[in-house]
């Protein structure tokens, strides 16, 4: 995989993974200060199948993970399909509580 650079972008409430110039993958979310909610997982389409989504939504939970801070919501499916792949990140999901 050609070098690729992670960004978190705050004030949009996203992450980005770029390939040189070319926005390659987005993540968006909702942060409320306790929890992250992923809400959209988005590769351009001329970038799909080669693996940037995954790449990017590992590199969003470890950033998270590091900061220590936030439990995450998988609101968007491929997130959700993400986590169950990789069961040994789940520990920053945030647990529903039942009524």
């Amino acid at each position: 995989m050609a070098f690729l650079d992670f960004t978190h972008e705050p004030d949009a409430s996203r992450f980005t993974l770029r390939r040189g110039d070319d926005l390659v993958s987005v993540l968006d979310y909702r942060d409320d200060g306790r929890t992250v909610a992923i809400t959209r997982a988005y590769t351009v389409p001329t970038f799909r199948g080669h693996g940037y989504a995954a790449e990017l939504v590992d590199r969003a939970v470890a950033h998270l993970e590091a900061a220590g801070d936030r439990e995450v919501i998988p609101v968007c499916w491929y997130v959700a399909d993400w986590f169950a792949a990789h069961p040994a990140r789940a520990g920053i999901l945030h647990e529903r509580r039942s009524a």
